[in-house]
Formats: C-alpha cells, structure tokens, sequence
C-alpha cells in the first residue's frame, strides 16, 4: 500500500511545511525553550512509537486487516465494502476518537495521563504529539475497540490515522488566519483558533472543541465552542502548571502520578 510506506515521509513533510508557515504567519511569538519542548514533546511521540511496537504485534492498520481475514466487526460479517464503506468506516472512526477524548475530561483516570498534553503552557505543532505513553497505550485499545466493531477496512483506517495525525498537527499548530476564512473553515475543519479554546486554563473552555479533524462532532454533541479571533488573548496551559517547568520528559513521565 503506496501511503503506508510513505506514511512517515507524509508527516515529516507536513510538520516541516506548518513549522515554515508558523515562523512565517504566528499567534503568538517570542516562545522561550522552543527547542526544549520540541524535544520533549516529539520524544514524547518517539518513546510512545517505541512502546507500541514492542508492545502489540500489530498495531491500527494490521489489526483491520486480522479482523478482515476473521471477519471480525459488522462491515466484515455482512461483507460490506467498496468506496462507500470506507468513508463510512472514518466518519464512525473519527466521531469514536471524539468520544474517546471526551472521556479523557471526565473519567478522573485518565485525564490523570491525558493532562500531560494539557500542561503545554504554549501552543504549536508540537503539542499536538505531547502525550503520555500511557495514554497512547489506551488510544491504540480504544482504536482496536472500535475497529473490531466496525470491521473497519484496512484502507479506511489508514486514511483514518492519517487525517487524525494531519488535523491534529494543523488545529495544534501557531498558525494565524484571518477571522472570515476561519469562519468559512471552521463550518467543515477544526482550525488552531477554534482548538485554542480547548487549550485555555479556564476549565469550562477546556471541556469543549474536542475534535481533532472535523467540527461535526462538536456542533452535533454541542460542545462547539467558537473562536475567530487570533487575537483573543487565552492562557495556554493548566492553572496548576503555569509556574512550573513542565518541558522535561521526565517530568512529563511523572507528572500523571503526582499529587
């Protein structure tokens, strides 16, 4: 499969062509340990990467493919396929991945894990992989979950995991846009001002906006929160964390179980 191999290279490029348009067109400027947090955020991804592979034999696009052989999940049981599954199969994907971040807020377990991508106290591309391994572990459940009960296409999960990773890099990312096309955009994607809101230090703003690719989600379950305005001033971070020096990977590896 041609975008499985050149997976990698896709968001390689991707990160490199968004760091190009932060430096060029920012939110915010004048962010200090910038190389800190990069290394730790994107460590973060590697030692997570790392985990998953000695961890499970397979990982999202395999395990479509063992549920295929199986017929595992209803799309497989009834065998349902062609073009129409497969974006059936994403849609249901992407709207469990908001679901799945849902509960990171309101189950006290894992928003324990799922915090550590709150305590960023600045925003770009590179929170957007600044997760705890742990809560990597559960995600990768989570999509096995799903995938076993959708029988979710192979190619519909790596177009899937694709879209997810992408959305993610681009809603997390300092980009700045203009307040009338992301009124356009925010009809059909999540873009970094409306995912800033998620991100603010005020709780009732965090628990919103919590898609990752499309704004569907949010309108339909009415946790849409909006924001057009790259210069609404909001306090990237948690309250808890805003004096503290939280761009470390062992601080991020121990934050979880600190009282």
């Amino acid at each position: 499969m041609i975008l499985e191999a050149y997976r990698l290279y896709i968001f390689g490029g991707l990160v490199a062509l968004l760091a190009l348009v932060e430096f060029i067109f920012p939110i915010y400027s004048g962010y200090k340990h910038r190389l800190e947090r990069w290394v730790t955020n994107f460590g973060l991804s590697f030692l997570s990467i790392v985990i998953l592979r000695v961890s499970f034999p397979f990982l999202a696009v395999g395990f479509a493919s063992w549920a295929k052989v199986h017929e595992v999940g209803l799309f497989n049981y009834f065998e349902f396929d062609g073009y129409f599954a497969t974006i059936l199969a994403i849609a249901l994907l992407d709207m469990g991945i908001y679901w799945q971040h849902v509960l990171a807020h309101h189950w006290p377990l894992l928003w324990a894990l799922h915090k550590v991508h709150h305590s960023d106290g600045q925003m770009d591309l590179s929170t957007a992989v600044r997760f705890h391994p742990l809560e990597i572990i559960f995600s990768m459940l989570f999509k096995f979950l799903m995938i076993g009960l959708i029988g979710a296409p192979a190619v519909a999960v790596l177009l899937f995991e694709l879209i997810l990773s992408s959305g993610a890099l681009f809603n997390h990312s300092n980009i700045r846009i203009s307040k009338n096309v992301d009124k356009w955009l925010q009809f059909f994607v999540v873009t970094p001002n409306m995912h800033r809101i998620h991100h603010s230090d005020i709780q009732v703003e965090t628990d919103s906006n919590y898609g990752f690719s499309i704004s569907l989600w949010d309108r339909l379950f009415k946790s849409y929160n909006a924001n057009y305005d790259a210069d609404r001033q909001i306090n990237i971070g948690l309250k808890q964390t805003a004096k503290q020096t939280n761009y470390k990977i062992l601080w991020c590896l121990k934050f979880p179980f600190k009282k």
